[in-house]
């Protein structure tokens, strides 16, 4: 039994994209399924984020897998710094590290992107690291998402005309990412 916890990101909430249906699909195989609701656009910051998460730390162990969707992605390398043991996997879609030149986005996403990362920590506190990016998205610049990648030493799945894995780009599914995940429970 593994426990999966999924980030949304900036502006999103739990019930959004593919989100419910990657936990609905992950639960048919016995995982158990986190998807928590953090404030945002108001006050949204890695401290208020931190506090939220708080009640799921117990729940981290090392078949624990994260799976952040945009700015979720920094939220969780945030997370990996400060844990005591690993987790198996990390999946990143469309993730960032810095700004995006999006003043509005920004302005929310300072405090999880504007910081020094602990690098060797997080890859020391993850077995697994999985990048997803998209040529076409309008929000997570590719070299951003790519550096993202390069900081984790590990290759950029990159997936053409995604946009930003969102609904509005026809991702209410995205079984390539279940079948990743379920791979890698396996592992």
């Amino acid at each position: 039994m593994a426990e999966v916890f999924i980030i949304h990101g900036s502006y999103g909430n739990p019930g959004e994209n593919w989100f419910p249906w990657l936990k609905a699909e992950l639960e048919k195989h016995d995982c158990w399924v986190y998807v928590p609701h953090f404030p945002t656009p108001e006050k949204q910051s890695l401290e208020n984020w931190m506090k939220v998460f708080e009640k799921y730390d117990r729940y981290i162990n090392e078949k624990s897998i994260f799976v952040g969707h945009s700015i979720g992605a920094a939220f969780i390398l945030a997370v990996l710094e400060k844990l005591k043991n690993p987790v198996k996997a990390s999946f990143f879609v469309a993730g960032f590290v810095g700004k995006l030149g999006i003043v509005h986005f920004d302005k929310v996403n300072t405090s999880f992107v504007e910081r020094e990362f602990n690098w060797e920590k997080i890859r020391r506190n993850c077995r697994q690291f999985h990048v997803y990016a998209s040529d076409n998205d309008p929000y997570a610049p590719l070299d951003r998402t790519k550096e993202l990648a390069d900081r984790l030493g590990t290759p950029l799945n990159l997936i053409r005309r995604a946009g930003h894995f969102n609904k509005s780009y026809g991702y209410s599914r995205f079984e390539l990412l279940l079948n990743e995940i379920l791979k890698s429970l396996k592992q």
